[in-house]
C-alpha cells in the first residue's frame, strides 16, 4: 500500500507536474469498485479515505449492511477479479415467498443459472458487504496503478472549465494538508458526501417516518435457503419482517419498529431477547450486530458537474426493499469507469464531454427509475394516507383468497440492470427481422450470458460467454473473418475493439440461442456489457464503426423517419 504525497504518480498534466488522471475519493465498496474498474481500463487512479486504514478487525466488527448481490452485479466483480471468492463463499437463493398473517400468499422462483462443468452465475446470493469490502479493498491494495490512502479527509475542490483542464482537490491528513489535481474526480464518500457538498450539488428527498431494527443472527435454524418477507406476523403485528440466511450459520432479521424506538431500552428490558426468540426458538443463538435505521429516498440533482461524478450513496439513497442501493452503485461505478478511460484517451474534446455527459443521463436515469421503484414498495410497506392503508389492506386480504391477487403485493421488486435504450450512445434498432423473437438482446440492453464449448476443448469444458468480453468494446459475431473485418475498421478507436466469433466458442450453440437474431447479426458490446448496438446482417464494417464510435461520444447522425 503506496502513501506517497504531494501529487502522487499518473499522467503528465498540462502544466508539466505528475498527477493522476482520476482521484476517487471513498475507500467503500463503490468506490473500490471505481478504482478496480479504472485500473482495468489502464487508467491508474489515487484513492483517498478521510477514515483510518482498515484491518481484519474492522471487518469482522462490522455489521452485515447490504447483504444481497444480483447476478449482473456478481459478474463485474468477476470482471474486476474479485468474484470467486465472493460467489463461492455467498449463499445462493432462488426462491422469494412472502407471508401475510403467517400465510404464504406469494411466490417467486429466479432460474439458478447452473450448468454443467462451469456454471452461469446464481442469480442471487447473500454475503455482508463487509466481507465484499474485503476482497475488494485486498484487490486494490495489491494492485500497482491504484494507490491507496487513507486518513485523507476532503476539504476542498476546485476545477476549470477549459477543455483538457483540472480538478484540484485540498485534503487534511494528521501530517498536514495536502493537494493534489487530477483529470476527473469521482465522488463515491458516502451519503453526507463532502464531493457532492462541496460541488454544491443539491440532495433533495424524503425519509420515513418508521424506524426498521436490523439484527444479525448467527444460529443454526431449520429454515431454507430463501428470502422471506412476512407481512403482519403475530410476532410483530401491524408491521413487517424480513429473514434472510448468509454465510456461516448466520441470519439477517429487518423488522419495522415504530419511529422513536429505542433499542436500548429494548435490549435492557429482555425485550429485544423475546422478539428474537419468536423467530429463533428456544436453540442456542448469538447476536452479532444490530441497529437500528431510518430509510431515505434522495437522488442529487446532478451525477456529473463538469470534472466531477457523483457514485453509489453520494448520488442517490434508497429503501433497501430490492436491493437497489450498493448493486445500482456498482453499476455507477463501472460506467463511470470506462467511459473516464475512454475520454482520457479521446482526440476530440467535444465527444469527450458528450460521453461524459451520458454518465449523468444514464445512471440519473437508473436512479429516478430505482426511486420510483423503491417509493412504491415504501408506500405500500409505510402507508402514509388512508387510501394507501386501504389498498395495501384490500390486496392482502384478497391474496388469501385468490393466487393471482399476490402479484400485486409489493415487498420490493428485485434489482435488474437498467436497459439503456434511450441513450445517446446506443444506436437505434432498425426494422426487425421476421425471425427475431420477443426476447431476443434489444440495443442497450444487458447482454445475455450463456454457456459457451469452445471449439476443440475438453469433453464438458465451459466458459461463460461474458467472460470472453473484452475490457473495451466487443464485436460479436457468428463468423470469425466478419467480426475480425468489423474490429479492424475500428482499430483507432480511443477504446480498443476485438472480436468474438461464435463459431470458434459456441460448439453447442447455447450462446446463438441466448443471444437469438438471426445468423449474421453483428452485436457491439460496450465495456460494461450492454449492447449499444444491434446490426443486421450484412452490415458493413463501416456501419460498425460508426456504431462505437457513437458509443464513444460522438456526434449521433439525427434519426430519419420510418
Amino acid at each position: 500500500m503506496s502513501s506517497r504525497d504531494g501529487n502522487g504518480a499518473g499522467a503528465r498534466g498540462r502544466s508539466g507536474g505528475a498527477y493522476p488522471p482520476v482521484i476517487v475519493v471513498g475507500a467503500g465498496p463503490v468506490g473500490l469498485t471505481a478504482a478496480l474498474a479504472l485500473a482495468r481500463a489502464r487508467v491508474p487512479c489515487t484513492v483517498l479515505e478521510a477514515e483510518d486504514e482498515r484491518g481484519a478487525a474492522y471487518f469482522r466488527s462490522t455489521g452485515s449492511k447490504a447483504i444481497c448481490f444480483q447476478r449482473d452485479v456478481l459478474d463485474v466483480f468477476d470482471r474486476l477479479g474479485v468474484g470467486g471468492n465472493i460467489i463461492a463463499e455467498g449463499t445462493t437463493w432462488t426462491t422469494a415467498r412472502t407471508y401475510y398473517k403467517g400465510h404464504e400468499v406469494r411466490t417467486v422462483t429466479f432460474p439458478a443459472g447452473a450448468g454443467g462443468g462451469v456454471g452461469l452465475l446464481p442469480p442471487w446470493i447473500n454475503i455482508s458487504q463487509a466481507r465484499v469490502e474485503e476482497e475488494l479493498l485486498a484487490a486494490v491494495t495489491a494492485h500497482p496503478d491504484i494507490d491507496l490512502r487513507f486518513g485523507h479527509r476532503v476539504v476542498g475542490i476546485a476545477q476549470d472549465g477549459e477543455p483538457g483542464g483540472e480538478v484540484a482537490v485540498e485534503a487534511e491528513t494528521p501530517g498536514g494538508t495536502v493537494r493534489m489535481r487530477a483529470a476527473y474526480l469521482v465522488g463515491a464518500d458516502g451519503p453526507r458526501s463532502a464531493v457532492r457538498t462541496l460541488s454544491g450539488v443539491p440532495f433533495p428527498g424524503d425519509s420515513f417516518g418508521d424506524r426498521f431494527l436490523i439484527c444479525d443472527i448467527r444460529a443454526d435454524l431449520p429454515f431454507p435457503k430463501e428470502r422471506r418477507f412476512h407481512f403482519d406476523p403475530e410476532w410483530n403485528p401491524g408491521r413487517q419482517v424480513l429473514v434472510h440466511q448468509c454465510p456461516d450459520s448466520t441470519w439477517r432479521i429487518d423488522w419495522q419498529v415504530p419511529d422513536g424506538f429505542d433499542l436500548e431500552a429494548e435490549r435492557r428490558s429482555g425485550a429485544l431477547e423475546e422478539r428474537i426468540r419468536k423467530i429463533v426458538g428456544d436453540g442456542d443463538y448469538t447476536l452479532v450486530w444490530s441497529s437500528v435505521y431510518r430509510f431515505h429516498e434522495r437522488c442529487a440533482e446532478r451525477m456529473r458537474v463538469g470534472r466531477v461524478l457523483l457514485a453509489g450513496d453520494a448520488a442517490h439513497l434508497y429503501a433497501p426493499f430490492g436491493a437497489r442501493g450498493l448493486n445500482s452503485g456498482v453499476q455507477d461505478a463501472e460506467n463511470l469507469a470506462w467511459k473516464i478511460a475512454c475520454a482520457l484517451r479521446a482526440s476530440d474534446p467535444a465527444a469527450a464531454d458528450t460521453l461524459l455527459e451520458t454518465y449523468h443521463s444514464e445512471r440519473w436515469a437508473a436512479a429516478r427509475e430505482n426511486l420510483r421503484v423503491t417509493g412504491d414498495t415504501m408506500r405500500f410497506l409505510v402507508p402514509h394516507t388512508e387510501e394507501d392503508r386501504r389498498r395495501r389492506r384490500e390486496v392482502l386480504e384478497r391474496a388469501l383468497e385468490d393466487p393471482r391477487a399476490g402479484d400485486r403485493i409489493d415487498s420490493g421488486k428485485l434489482a435488474e440492470p437498467f436497459r439503456y435504450g434511450d441513450s445517446p450512445l446506443t444506436t437505434p434498432a432498425g426494422p426487425v427481422p421476421p425471425q427475431t423473437r420477443p426476447e431476443d438482446p434489444a440495443p442497450g440492453d444487458i447482454c445475455p450470458d450463456a454457456l459457451c464449448a469452445p471449439v476443440g476443448a475438453a469433453e464438458g469444458e465451459r466458459v461463460r460467454l461474458r467472460s470472453l468480453l473484452g475490457p473495451g468494446f466487443t464485436i460479436v459475431a457468428h463468423g470469425e473473418a466478419e467480426a475480425a473485418a468489423a474490429a479492424r475498421a475500428c482499430a483507432d478507436l480511443p477504446m480498443d475493439v476485438v472480436p468474438l466469433a461464435l463459431e470458434r466458442v459456441d460448439a453447442t450453440g447455447a450462446a446463438a440461442e441466448a443471444l437469438g437474431h438471426p445468423q449474421g447479426t453483428l452485436l457491439a458490446v460496450r465495456p460494461d456489457a450492454h449492447l449499444c448496438a444491434v446490426l443486421p446482417p450484412g452490415t458493413p464494417p463501416g456501419r460498425v464503426r460508426s456504431a462505437i464510435e457513437r458509443a464513444c461520444g460522438a456526434r449521433a447522425p439525427a434519426r430519419r423517419g420510418r
